[in-house]
């Protein structure tokens, strides 16, 4: 039935219908045929040379010709059958691009039905051609659902969804399909809500309406509203709980996932492949091998898609023998023949990459010039960083016609790795477009190679030019700070922070604890480790050892044990925190039970870190032959920190004075021009009155040209750091700068380094 109120679409296109149905498409005009004479009566060619013998007529223009083939195409068979032959044809030149053949082909057919009408007009709707749609719509003699829905479809896809919703209005009947068109065209053009109004009207709602409901929820990060519909849901399907994996995983939440995974009525390889892909992409790289495997022994038969999401657990698992083995599966099972879009090679390409096997990734890359796209490009030159083939690099970087941000960043990230800082500069200073990640990672380098002073002003720079920090920005500039417990500067940098970045994570705040704690300012940092909402084992550890630093023993233990308390379990960094604030309190006992169940209740290797900590827990306590006993029962053979450690701890006494010179022979024996291990020996002689030994000691130091460094202190005044080594006689310029930093209303701040 013709709906003569639709009328808001334009009128014909074609200004002359038949003239421009002789003209030729891009289609038409590559388009060769064998025939040398295409007028030649062919009675007895098959159908498929008649089929391409009819396109060429139609393409030239041969009307008369075309049309006593088209006749010849049907022989024998009655009207309808005819007419299903014809349309078939025409289907398929518009499915294959030939679209003005097609629309000559409906007009020279001497039979048409409604079929034919929706073939002709879904030609137009799938070739983009929305115009010519809109108006051999309106010059149909008859619609049917079919046609009506095609027509919304096509609206809907092409954004003009007040259109669509006209035309969904005034369609005399609806199918459950008109309806869930409807629902998609609204999903994809962003209206969520609405869909949802349309969806809760639909008279008979399929599997089809739910899913498609579920998936707009899905697609726009609305999952819990999508899990609302599946609970709901009667009949649900395999699409229907792959949706809902997938969803879940996106959103990070693997777990439930899982759970929905397991309970699956049916599996097929895509829903596999949706949790397996989940496990990777979340990092749960373990998971998503073991899973793989079982979906093996299933009989589940993985297809690229799964092959591309194990590649990427096993780099992350860091697997090279596993990943060669993937690979050769691949290559035997001749998986690469389906590779069709790359995306397997190229995730092997990065595989590689990660791996540091840079010749088994050149191989791939260079095997198949159709790797060569960002991604790979951007794997090739981040492994050779990664390996210090820096000139590598630099050969495939300068080979690229168009370099990315991300191939630009890894280049100079790569520089600054390597202490190559001027290169990192010049190559930065010609980067065509920074951003956040590429200031950050230049300013992180100036962080690595201890330029302190110029990341700082590389922050400043970087807002100068406009571009705003990221939360990294700002963590790697409270650690450099802290570094150096420039408290002053911290302060600003973390109100400028406030102002501009409102939502902190884990990293970001987990800086600013370390920052506070490295500058004096404990309460701060504790502060801040109070108002976290979620904290990880680096922050636990953080406080501890900040707290133990400060002297605050008692604080840093309970620390230790509210984090046991929370099921957070202790690495080797915690147990450092704990066993230092106890050397600082002279808590041997608890330290001894803090080391034993470190080694014995969780299986911690102890480091270097750990028996020096021991060494200064007994010393102080005034056991320095227990620590003597306690290092030569280690079972690793100590070195110069920890003979050092043990001559540090070392007092006055005749027993300490043994102990320290046997500490100091075994110093010098590794390490003979070590100063301190003079020094300290020359001082325990004076002190007691062995000053033969004491006067040969330090001739002997002159001999071998040993020197101790002498210490600094340093003052931070307005932004300037102004260094005092012994000996410097700066009295009255040292007048001038605390009397400019107490008019300017600043703290007085030293700070000492001894030697």
């Amino acid at each position: 039935m013709r709906a003569s109120t639709f009328k808001r679409f334009p009128i014909s296109p074609f200004s002359n219908a038949s003239s421009n149905l002789h003209s030729h498409t891009n289609h038409s005009q590559s388009f060769k045929t064998p025939f040398s004479n295409p007028i030649i009566n062919y009675p007895n060619s098959t159908s498929s040379c008649n089929d391409s013998l009819l396109l060429h007529f139609l393409s030239m223009g041969l009307h008369h010709e075309a049309r006593n083939l088209l006749q010849r195409f049907s022989k024998g068979r009655d009207l309808h059958g005819r007419v299903v032959c014809w349309t078939s044809l025409l289907t398929k030149y518009s499915r294959d691009g030939f679209i003005n053949e097609a629309r000559m082909l409906f007009d020279i057919m001497p039979h048409r039905n409604i079929v034919t009408w929706n073939s002709m007009l879904s030609g137009y709707l799938q070739s983009g051609m929305l115009n010519e749609a809109s108006w051999f719509f309106e010059t149909m003699p008859e619609r049917n659902v079919v046609s009506w829905t095609a027509m919304l479809s096509g609206l809907a896809d092409a954004g003009r969804i007040d259109d669509a919703r006209r035309v969904f209005d005034e369609m005399p009947e609806k199918n459950v399909v008109s309806w869930n068109s409807m629902v998609a065209g609204l999903i994809r053009n962003g209206d969520l809500d609405e869909a949802r109004v349309v969806f809760e009207e639909t008279p008979d709602k399929n599997v089809a309406s739910w899913n498609g409901m579920i998936a707009g929820y899905i697609e726009n990060g609305r999952i819990d509203e999508a899990r609302v519909l599946f609970d709901e849901m009667k009949c649900r399907n395999v699409i229907t709980w792959t949706s809902m994996i997938s969803g879940y995983c996106r959103e990070g939440s693997v777990e439930e996932a899982y759970c929905l995974f397991r309970k699956m009525p049916e599996k097929n390889v895509v829903s596999w492949t949706a949790m397996i892909g989940g496990f990777a992409w979340n990092s749960l790289f373990q998971e998503a091998l073991l899973l793989f495997l079982e979906m093996i022994l299933s009989g589940a038969k993985p297809n690229g898609e799964t092959f591309i999401s194990i590649i990427y657990a096993c780099a992350g698992l860091g697997f090279p023998f596993l990943g060669k083995q993937l690979h050769a599966q691949l290559i035997v099972n001749s998986w690469k023949l389906d590779d069709y879009d790359c995306r397997l090679s190229r995730s092997l390409v990065r595989m590689y990459s990660v791996f540091g096997l840079m010749d088994y990734a050149h191989n791939i890359f260079e095997g198949d010039l159709r790797n060569c796209d960002d991604q790979s490009l951007n794997s090739m030159i981040n492994g050779y960083v990664q390996v210090g083939q820096l000139e590598r690099a630099q050969d495939l970087f300068d080979r690229v016609p168009v370099q990315n941000k991300i191939a630009w960043t890894c280049m100079v990230a790569g520089y600054l790795s390597a202490g190559q800082v001027l290169k990192a500069c010049n190559l930065f200073n010609k980067m065509p477009d920074r951003d956040s990640i590429a200031w950050t990672s230049m300013i992180y380098g100036y962080v690595q190679n201890e330029l302190i002073a110029e990341a700082i002003g590389l922050f400043a720079d970087m807002m100068g030019d406009g571009v705003s920090p990221i939360n990294s920005t700002y963590a790697v500039l409270f650690g450099a700070i802290g570094s150096i417990a420039y408290l002053d500067q911290g302060r600003q940098l973390h109100g400028m922070q406030l102002k501009t970045i409102y939502e902190y994570d884990l990293i970001l705040e987990n800086s600013l604890i370390s920052m506070y704690a490295k500058c004096g300012e404990i309460d701060d940092a504790y502060k801040i480790f109070s108002n976290m909402t979620f904290r990880d084992k680096i922050s636990w550890n953080t406080i501890i050892m900040g707290l133990s630093d400060h002297g605050r023993a008692s604080d840093s233990l309970k620390m230790y044990e509210t984090m046991i308390e929370f099921g957070i379990y202790p690495d080797s960094v915690t147990f450092l925190g704990v066993l230092t604030a106890c050397a600082h309190s002279g808590l041997v006992d608890k330290g001894w039970e803090l080391f034993n169940t470190m080694v014995n209740g969780y299986a911690l290797q102890p480091g270097l870190q750990h028996y020096i900590s021991m060494i200064n827990l007994l010393g102080r306590a005034g056991k320095v032959k227990d620590a003597e006993e306690f290092v030569l029962r280690l079972p690793i053979e100590p070195n110069h920190a920890i003979w050092g450690a043990l001559i540090g701890v070392c007092g006055l006494s005749k027993t300490d004075t043994d102990v320290a010179r046997r500490a100091a022979e075994r110093l010098l024996e590794l390490d003979p021009l070590n100063a301190p291990g003079h020094v300290a020996l020359c001082n325990i002689y004076a002190a007691n009155d062995r000053h033969t030994e004491e006067t040969s000691l330090r001739k002997e130091m002159r001999l071998k040209g040993v020197r101790k460094i002498p210490g600094c202190s340093w003052i931070l005044v307005q932004g300037g750091v102004h260094v005092f080594s012994p000996g410097d006689r700066l009295e009255p310029l040292v007048k001038d700068m605390l009397l400019q930093k107490s008019l300017s209303g600043e703290a007085i701040e030293v700070a000492e380094s001894c030697q």
